[in-house]
């Protein structure tokens, strides 16, 4: 039992690794549904690990890469295809014939081909293992690519042969070529996932399991640093926003209520002090009323923050309909009002557009000079800012050791109701370089916010 009990942990440690919650009680409960189920059958230990480890849909993914590299389904090129070769079944195939040109790709595309149109997936998997140990490796190459399988074997090119075995001459265009187009599109995305899964396999057989997860595994969306997130990371994203915009304005006018007590209620004040022989020993308030407060959102989009500026920009676009005003501005090198680009019933990505097209952010370098769009913002918008204002600054405080305007952003914070600092970087990298965070620190309260579960618990420690 002992290489089981380093599997398991080692798999546990992945799992946290990659950004799942995993706690130290529940990899308890996985450890113990091991001794209650079939070790030797594959599903019912996914499954089981899976009901122990995994709370959300999203972390599914993630798991199952894990899974497959921790507990694989073969070891080397799999029964099947070592079967094969044992019997002669398999031949090398000649590299300089193209795979277009090539008999035995042909007969292996034919029968991917069948495969697909029966839609076996057991068959499929297998197929797809014993397609990375012919294709998986390149001449003089000692790794694994599921490039070199997808580009010899072309799933995507047999749609047309597909289509035309299903619908048998039927009219083209119809409902029917619709629907079985989508599932063939399904079925094909699938295949390219077994093959990137097996290359994944070998890769960690080859060299290290732990390495092989860290370069194969993204973590999950609450995990993913906004610096790195690409576009589909983004548009994912934005979905996940709204909800936290709407909870930000919540802490945000709980915390104004809070901090200021209603007018005295002279009335009340007085009948309270009856039961204390006329002293005042407890004085009453008239309740504030509810309103929405009141939103300055001050971003830094330049390159250096370039993926977190359009985070900013989906959170700006966000908290436009949770305030009863939203202002925002962007800076480079110098400051502009971006509020026009977010009008309601516009569109996320053209207002990004509209705004890296028509924006006057750049002042001489074009590099970040929080000093100098500090100042243009302070000579130009400082009406912006009133006692009902909440002023949210996000950025990275790196200056490129410029001006920083301190007295300036000091005067602002003072006449804001509150003032937040959201920094991308991490905080072990806070004062290094030519970052000023520590100077902007003491004005504004900075915090750490590269993903969003950092964002999620500023929000909740507003209430706090």
């Amino acid at each position: 039992m002992g290489s089981l009990i380093d599997r398991h942990t080692g798999f546990v440690a992945a799992l946290r690794d990659a950004g799942l919650p995993v706690s130290v009680a529940e990899g308890l409960d996985a450890a113990r549904a091991l001794g209650v189920i079939d070790l030797m059958d594959r599903q019912a230990l996914r499954a089981a690990y899976a009901a122990a480890l995994v709370k959300r849909p999203a972390h599914r993914p993630v798991f199952d890469a894990l899974f497959d590299l921790w507990f694989p389904a073969a070891l080397g090129d799999g029964v099947a295809l070592a079967a094969e070769r044992a019997e002669g079944g398999t031949e090398e195939r000649d590299s300089s014939i193209p795979p277009a040109m090539d008999p035995q790709v042909q007969r292996e595309r034919q029968e991917l081909r069948d495969l697909l149109l029966e839609g076996d997936e057991a068959a499929l998997a297998q197929f797809a293992r014993a397609a990375v140990g012919r294709y998986g490796r390149l001449p003089g190459q000692q790794s694994w690519f599921s490039s070199a399988v997808l580009q010899a074997l072309s799933p995507s090119t047999l749609m047309a042969s597909l289509l035309n075995a299903v619908l048998q001459g039927r009219e083209r265009g119809g409902m029917a070529e619709q629907v079985a187009r989508r599932r063939f599109r399904e079925r094909i995305g699938r295949f390219e996932e077994m093959v990137a899964a097996e290359v994944r396999r070998r890769i960690a057989e080859d060299s290290d399991v732990q390495r092989a997860a860290r370069l194969a595994v993204r973590p999950p969306l609450e995990q993913l640093d906004f610096n790195r997130a690409g576009r589909a990371d983004l548009d994912a994203l934005r979905r996940e926003v709204y909800p936290l915009a709407r909870r930000l304005a919540t802490r945000l006018a709980q915390r104004q209520r809070l901090a200021r007590r209603g007018r005295l209620d002279f009335r009340r004040t007085v009948r309270a002090s009856l039961s204390t022989g006329g002293v005042p020993l407890t004085t009453r308030h008239r309740p504030r009323r509810p309103h929405r407060p009141e939103l300055v959102i001050l971003c830094d989009v330049s390159d250096s923050v370039s993926s977190f500026a359009h985070f900013t920009l989906l959170l700006t676009f966000a908290l436009r309909e949770q305030f009863t005003k939203v202002r925002a501005f962007a800076f480079i090198d110098t400051t502009d009002e971006i509020t026009r680009f977010f009008a309601p019933g516009m569109d996320v990505a053209d207002a990004m557009t509209a705004m890296a097209r028509e924006a006057d952010l750049v002042w001489i370098t074009g590099r970040s000079n929080y000093g100098h769009a500090i100042k243009v913002f302070d000579e130009k918008y400082r009406d912006a800012v009133t006692p009902k204002t909440s002023l949210l600054i996000l950025g990275d405080a790196r200056s490129n050791y410029g001006e920083l305007s301190l007295p300036i952003l000091r005067r602002l914070v003072e006449a804001a109701r509150n003032a937040h600092w959201l920094n991308p970087e991490p905080r072990r990298h806070w004062n290094t370089g030519d970052s000023a965070a520590a100077a902007y620190g003491e004005i504004v309260p900075m915090h750490e916010c590269r993903n969003l579960t950092q964002l999620a618990r500023f929000i909740e420690d507003l209430a706090s």
